[in-house]
Parts: structure tokens; C-alpha cells; sequence
């Protein structure tokens, strides 16, 4: 595929936003229910295709833990079609009012909830991503412009069919969806550089995609990075408590963006936490600073990499800390600016951690797995944002909108 081949694709994208920002609920989730149902109609053709991105991937010697991010079946498909019902189901954000007030001319100023447009996603070895991002770029009036990896082209296309049939079927344009089936390296630079097509790019991948739109991308883009996660036990904490929170946030799922990767633990409560937190955490790679290995002697030495990785993996790096005000620090060099999480009973403690973290999320008393679309009641998400703008923690339909502002008047000309 040329670069003008790209243009062309995201001018299609462009032309169906139009259409789809001003679509009605009801048309967005008959499309929404048909394209779920098409799926489960469909799994058999589905899976097939997903069968040669699995066996392409095993015979290149591809991880166990790529391949089951890669594989589907027949559990995983319903789920990818429950996964369109549940944002049929959702509040439309579109065409919301905002604010409104009367200006003493008498003009009348609202502001509305808005589509951004062409929401763009590259994104890595997950098909499920692909029935996921278009049902919630179509749920909040947007164009899905995607871009998935090698890895998974032969089921995303055969899932980006599935939907657009579907979509045209309730009389949506096709184009509300677009895939850009050229996986090359050239291709996805394209892709980041279409400023006439794309409103917003959204990355869902690791740190090399990342690098690569941070260094590539000349379009507006919503940062969906690493989440080196901590937990800060301080000396006030229900260590009971802490310990559940530890283990749930480390092991519940560990290859996730809002897993702890990092365990600071004030210097207190270590002796009567570390050996505790050690045997529940059986199976977890431990590495630590001095004092950690001291008390929990079968930990490895932290390098200092080991601070700042997102391990994505049973492996945690462990500190011990003196002060709240030191876990902060240590928090603010290394953290990603994810998720945060402290452990305390003092209010003074909870207080200051989260008003000093800088982070899209802080957490008192609770596990960082929380830090999620549909645990925070959203029903869904597209991503987690790291940034600040123009989104940032969990990215559900809201986030995938913008405002105007509509200004009434009755003559009123400015003097």
C-alpha cells in the first residue's frame, strides 16, 4: 500500500465522521447490536483467520504470552460482541450540554459535547482491540481509523469486515470503520503523519510504538503509556490490608498497565511487612534495595533499570523508605504517571500523598487494578492516558468527544 493509498483511506474516514457526528443514538446502536450479533454469526470465519495469525506466530517462535494475547476462541469472540452490546447500552455523550448562560446583550452561550472526528489507533498483537475501538469510536460519533500489527492482520481484517457489513446494514456509512491492512514500518509512519484525516492517534502498545509516534507523529496524539505502578505501605498501615492490596495488585494480572511493578514500604512497619508480603507473594521474582534484602534474603539487587520497568510479569522491585516524603520523591523519579497507591490509616498521610503524586490516578487503601474504564463505572475504555491533555486516566466515551460552543443571538452586532 502507498502513502497515497493511506491518504486515501483516512479522506474515507474523514467523509463518514461527518456523517456519524450527527447520527442518532438509536442509529449508532442498532449498527453497535448488528455488528455484535454478525460476530457470533460469523465466529467460524473469525477464528479461521485468527488460526493463521496463531500458527504464523508459533512457528516464529513468538512467546506464550504474545500468542495468548493473539489467540481467539469461541468464549473470547461473545466476549468481543458483549463487548458492543455493553457500549450499545451506554449514555450517548453526543449532544450534551455542558454549561449555558446569558450574556447581559442577551446572546445565549452553551456548550455541547461534540465528536473529535477521526480517532486514529495503532495498536499490537490484540484483535479483540480492533471490535473494541470501533464500537466505541461509533458509539461517540467518531470514524475509527486503525492501523493493528502483522501479528494479527489476518483477523483484524476478517473482524474490520465483520463490523463494516454489519454498519452498512442499519444504513451507517462502511467507512466508519477503515483498516489499513500495509503492516510495514513505512506504512505506520504514514499513518501518523495523515493531518488532514486524523483528529486524535491513540497509541495501544510498548515502549518502542510509543517511541515511535513520540518521534514520527505529526498529528494530535493521546499518549496510552507504560504504567510502572507503586504501592507505598506506610508507617500507619493496616498491614493485613496492605498485603492483600500488594498481592492483588501484583499477581491478580500481572501483564497489565495497572499492575504494581514497585512495593515502597517505610521503613517502620519492613521487619513485620517484607517477610509477610515475601509468602504471599510465592512465585514473584523479588529484587530489592539494600535494606529489603536484608530482612527478605532470598530477593535479588534492584538495578537501578529495575525502578523505572514496567515488568509486565511476575518480577517486583522493592524499597524501603524512610519517610513518606522520600516514597514521593522516589514516586515522582521513576513513576510513569499512571497509578499510584498508598496504604494507610492516617488522614494527614492519604492527604499528602494524593495531592503531591503526579498521576492520572491515586489510590488510597486499594489495589491499583482498579484503575480501569468499567471499574470506574464508564463501561469501557479505549486506553489509560498518561498525558494531560486533552484526556487522562481512562478513556471512555466522554474522552473520545470535545466541545463547541453555539453561541444565539437575535441581532445583536458588536459596537
Amino acid at each position: 500500500m502507498t502513502i497515497d493509498a493511506i491518504a486515501d483511506q483516512g479522506r474515507r474516514a474523514k467523509a463518514a465522521s461527518r456523517i456519524l457526528a450527527t447520527a442518532s443514538t438509536a442509529q449508532k446502536d442498532d449498527a453497535l447490536r448488528a455488528a455484535a450479533d454478525l460476530l457470533v454469526a460469523r465466529t467460524d470465519e473469525v477464528l479461521a483467520a485468527n488460526a493463521e495469525d496463531v500458527a504464523r506466530a508459533e512457528a516464529g517462535g513468538v512467546s506464550a504470552t504474545v500468542v495468548d494475547r493473539l489467540r481467539l476462541d469461541d468464549g473470547r469472540v461473545e466476549a468481543m460482541a458483549g463487548g458492543l452490546r455493553q457500549v450499545a447500552a451506554l449514555q450517548d455523550p453526543v449532544g450534551e450540554v455542558l454549561d449555558g448562560w446569558t450574556r447581559p446583550n442577551g446572546l445565549r452561550i452553551s456548550r455541547v459535547r461534540v465528536p473529535l472526528g477521526v480517532v486514529a489507533i495503532i495498536y499490537e498483537n490484540r484483535p479483540n482491540v480492533t471490535s473494541d475501538a470501533a464500537g466505541l469510536c461509533l458509539k461517540s460519533g467518531n470514524a475509527a481509523f486503525l492501523r493493528g500489527s502483522s501479528g494479527a492482520i489476518t483477523s483484524n481484517i476478517e473482524i474490520a469486515s465483520v463490523l463494516r457489513e454489519a454498519y452498512a446494514k442499519v444504513g451507517l456509512p462502511e467507512d466508519a470503520l477503515v483498516l489499513v491492512e500495509d503492516t510495514s514500518r513505512e506504512a505506520a509512519v504514514a499513518f501518523m503523519q495523515q493531518r488532514d484525516a486524523i483528529d486524535c492517534l491513540i497509541p495501544r502498545g510498548g515502549a518502542s510504538l510509543i517511541r515511535s509516534i513520540l518521534d514520527n507523529a505529526t498529528v494530535p496524539y493521546v499518549i496510552d503509556g507504560d504504567g510502572n505502578c507503586h504501592v507505598y505501605v506506610d508507617a500507619s498501615a493496616d498491614l493485613d490490608m496492605a498485603v492483600r492490596i500488594v498481592r492483588n495488585a501484583k499477581t491478580q494480572r500481572p501483564s497489565v498497565c495497572n499492575a504494581a511493578e514497585t512495593v515502597l514500604v517505610h521503613r517502620d512497619v519492613a521487619d513485620a511487612f517484607l517477610p509477610r508480603m515475601a509468602d504471599e507473594l510465592a512465585g514473584v521474582e523479588l529484587v530489592g534495595d539494600a535494606a529489603t534484602r536484608t530482612i527478605v534474603p532470598a530477593a535479588g539487587e534492584a538495578a537501578e533499570d529495575d525502578w523505572a520497568n514496567e515488568f509486565l510479569d511476575l518480577k517486583l522491585a522493592v524499597g524501603v523508605v524512610d519517610s513518606i516524603d522520600q516514597a514521593i520523591e522516589h514516586i515522582g523519579r521513576y513513576g510513569s504517571g499512571h497509578s499510584e497507591a498508598i496504604v494507610t490509616t492516617s488522614l494527614a498521610a492519604a492527604d499528602r500523598f494524593t495531592s503531591e503524586v503526579d498521576a492520572a490516578a491515586v489510590v488510597v487503601n486499594a489495589s491499583t487494578r482498579f484503575v480501569d474504564g468499567e471499574e470506574f463505572g464508564f463501561g469501557a475504555e479505549i486506553g489509560i492516558s498518561t498525558q494531560k491533555l486533552h484526556a487522562r486516566g481512562p478513556m471512555g466515551l466522554r474522552e473520545l468527544t470535545t466541545a463547541k460552543y453555539v453561541v444565539r443571538g437575535d441581532g445583536q452586532i458588536r459596537g
